[in-house]
């Protein structure tokens, strides 16, 4: 079946889904294909191994952690979204809120520090050889006071791990209400210590809050700390640090080696990483001209910047370990295999914090909630499975597509009748407007025996980062704990550990917890694989839906979920390809989509067509797309840091969050948005950081939303990044329409069956195998 453009063909008209044998639209004898060589840097990767495009959609920082071996290289997009992050949350409540949700998450850090700093650290690594050995005794002896730094490689006596001191963290984007003012005296002394080395002045803020108290001297003294400001490569901090030392410096210097130790850590974790193998971390400081990648990883480690972990690992067909040489050991026993791992404080604590709030849930008796038969009667319908899982158990997975959120809306409603208090949590604020749409008659089937009045929606349903605020939800009680005795979390892939280990330990004692969501789509934006690493431990029940998702848009994506790129029936041309040869083509055709094709044909505006594509740069990435979209849409002189009233825009609040809206005005007080009906008012300096056009989004920026339409763009620059999740999301997002912009001929069927999600390295599944006897 040949494919057809939307402007060319009347409702009705049959259409192909991009199938296999469709690629870039065969069978249309105009349109020849080929990538267009339009933003080849950006897919280009130094090392070897594809770059993470997925993270180029709206991460911070220049440089990332490549996929497939783990190793750190440097990322070609350098210009990437104003948030910092990729992704993105609610907005509404949280928007307004914003300080409160910083200081629940320091509150709620600040616990889990205090707690890990009550946990004593187990004893290990004794049979250990080779650098391995050294980097872990290095550690204790610096750590337990026996040495310094520079002289421990040569023993290895094994002391308790001390809890690392407060590490230095970036200083996380906010919105103007909770802007921390930072001395002038201190910017203008970091100011002039930038010009010194010739750095940009305005960098001085950054530099002050990263640094802290002293930050001047701190500059001064050590120039590789301009490193702990996002966006900073370190060629640049070089340059600085030459301009300020002269001969002293060098690439061995020890303070570069420790600040691009800490740096590396750092892009690893915007891809999701939350620590790095030993070997792949000195390979990368190798490629970095780190002459001496083992001393230098010692010395971030003896400086608190970094921690070392050793992980048993117990995979099927890993050779073991023997004992070292003088070890006494019974006949023929060996050693289990372990990898070393270095990790920042941060996300170390988050993942453990995360391991230990979850074989809380598992292993604490649920509190009661009706009798047996009280649930057994609520356990009807496609949710009855699920039902069933949750009255038994504190910890249940749930899978599925869109369609299958019914089940979670219906157990959120059969625990009401039987006396649980119950708080369900989304991604995005579209998400928790959909699930309380969701909710609101499974609410009614389930009570409508009783006489109690429905609970507040408000009450019900919140996104993440606003019942982490405390600015949506069920509130918290006199111990920081949630109101709840059943938590929900839709859209679970998108948990960060941070996020989730944050959710964890808000739980009270006898809680449930629910985590649901599509395991096929992207995952999160911040560090960790939470909802994926717990499906591969086992811990808990696991309940996959078998409700699908219906008409044409959703046998697709099915497809696309199991590695099968499947021609589907589109009799209401729902699913449409649109060939193009080049990147130029490719943005022509999608503006005529959006102001013409899908308004005349299927009567959806343009204001509910959203335009989807790999990466914020090359000739069809999300700057040229939203150009040509403004200038046909809203042109106008862009007088406010380019914007006028009425543009649609993707504000940042919080890294990693994506708020959607559109401009009001603009005056003395800065740019007035509307983001899902919250007033925000962004001062004119953080304009240009943190609001950029939104009429063409990353996947990543569009998860844990839908539009009536979507139109994805797939130039042929690149077919080279793209992966099985982002096609499973992109398609994902529409409702009613969906057009493929397509470029990137056989890539695309090839993607779809051979290219599935870059790993990430984690920790969660050894911890809890530790911490749940029962983990598989």
């Amino acid at each position: 079946m040949e494919p057809a453009a939307t402007e060319e063909a009347e409702p009705g008209t049959p259409t192909a889904g991009p199938g296999a044998d469709s690629g870039s639209g065969a069978g249309d004898p105009g349109a020849e294909k080929g990538a267009s060589g339009e933003g080849a840097a950006d897919a280009a990767d130094p090392a070897g191994a594809a770059a993470d495009r997925e993270d180029v959609e709206g991460r911070a920082a220049a440089d990332s952690a490549a996929g497939e071996g783990g190793t750190v290289t440097d990322r070609e997009d350098t210009e990437e979204s104003p948030s910092g992050a990729a992704g993105e949350s609610g907005a509404g409540g949280e928007l307004s809120e914003a300080e409160a949700e910083l200081a629940a998450q320091r509150e709620l850090r600040e616990r889990i520090e205090r707690r890990k700093a009550e946990k004593k650290a187990v004893e290990s690594g004794k049979k250990l050889s080779g650098t391995a050995a050294d980097l872990l005794a290095a550690v204790r002896a610096v750590e337990s006071g026996e040495k310094p730094g520079g002289s421990v490689f040569s023993e290895a006596e094994s002391a308790p791990r001390r809890v690392a001191p407060e590490p230095v963290r970036r200083p996380q984007p906010m919105t103007s209400s909770a802007a921390a003012p930072v001395p002038t005296e201190a910017v203008d002394a970091v100011r002039a210590v930038l010009l010194e080395g010739g750095a940009p002045e305005a960098l001085a803020p950054q530099v002050t809050a990263a640094l802290g108290e002293g930050a001047h001297g701190q500059l001064r003294e050590d120039p590789w700390q301009l490193l702990r400001v996002a966006g900073v490569r370190p060629e640049q901090a070089d340059g600085f640090a030459r301009a300020l030392l002269g001969a002293e410096c060098g690439p061995g210097d020890e303070r570069r080696g420790r600040a691009v130790t800490v740096w590396l850590l750092e892009q690893a974790a915007l891809v999701g990483h939350t620590a790095l193998e030993a070997p792949t971390l000195s390979t990368a400081l190798a490629q970095r001209a780190v002459p001496d990648p083992d001393a230098a990883v010692q010395s971030a480690i003896a400086e608190g910047d970094a921690l070392v972990f050793q992980d048993a690992l117990d995979e099927p067909g890993t050779p073991v370990t023997p004992r070292e040489s003088g070890d006494e050991a019974e006949e023929g026993e060996q050693e289990r295999p372990v990898r070393v791992l270095i990790g920042l404080e941060r996300y170390a604590l988050a993942e453990e914090s995360l391991a230990d709030g979850l074989a809380r849930v598992v292993n604490s008796l649920p509190k009661e909630g009706g009798s047996a038969d009280d649930w057994e009667s609520a356990a009807t319908g496609s949710a009855a499975e699920l039902i069933r899982a949750v009255a038994g158990h504190g910890l249940v997975l749930h899978t599925g597509g869109e369609a299958s959120r019914a089940e979670p809306a219906a157990l959120v409603a059969a625990a009401r009748t039987v006396g649980l208090r119950v708080c369900a949590a989304t991604h995005s604020v579209d998400g928790r407007q959909r699930f309380a749409a969701l909710l609101a008659p499974a609410e009614q089937q389930e009570r409508h025996k009783q006489r109690e009045p429905a609970a507040e929606p408000h009450e019900t349903v919140a996104t993440v980062a606003g019942l982490l605020s405390g600015a949506e939800g069920p509130g918290r009680d006199a111990e920081g704990m949630l109101r709840t005795d059943l938590l929900v979390v839709l859209d679970a892939p998108q948990l960060d550990v941070e996020s989730a280990a944050m959710l964890a330990e808000s739980l009270p004692d006898g809680a449930r917890l629910v985590l649901s969501g599509d395991p096929g789509v992207l995952w999160s934006a911040g560090p960790g694989r939470v909802f994926a690493d717990l499906l591969a431990a086992r811990v808990c029940p696991q309940i996959a839906s078998r409700t699908p998702d219906p008409g044409p848009i959703g046998e697709l994506v099915s497809g696309i979920g199991v590695g099968e790129l499947n021609q589907v029936e589109a009799p209401g041309k729902e699913v449409v390809i649109v060939p193009v040869r080049d990147a130029g083509e490719a943005v022509h055709r999608t503006v005529q989509l959006v102001a013409d094709s899908v308004p005349r044909a299927f009567g959806i505006p343009a204001e509910q067509t959203q335009v989807i594509t790999p990466g914020h740069g090359g000739a069809a990435g999300t700057r040229a797309l939203n150009a040509a979209l403004k200038e046909r849409l809203n042109p106008g002189p862009g007088r406010f840091g380019g914007f006028d009233p009425g543009d649609r825009i993707a504000y940042a609040p919080a890294p990693g969050r994506t708020a959607p809206g559109h401009v009001v005005k603009a005056d003395a007080e800065g740019l007035h948005l509307e983001c899902a009906g919250a007033s925000v008012v962004v001062p004119k300096e953080r304009v240009e950081q943190s609001v950029r056009h939104g009429w063409a989004l990353t996947a990543h920026q569009a998860v844990g939303r839908r539009w009536p339409a979507a139109i994805v763009v797939l130039p042929g620059d690149a077919a080279q990044t793209l992966t099985r999740p982002w096609i499973y999301t992109a398609f994902g997002r529409a409702e009613s329409h969906l057009s493929v912009v397509h470029g990137v001929e056989q890539a695309l069927p090839h993607t779809v069956a051979e290219i599935p999600a870059k790993p990430r390295t984690t920790r969660l599944p050894t911890l809890l195998k530790i911490q749940v006897p029962t983990a598989g």
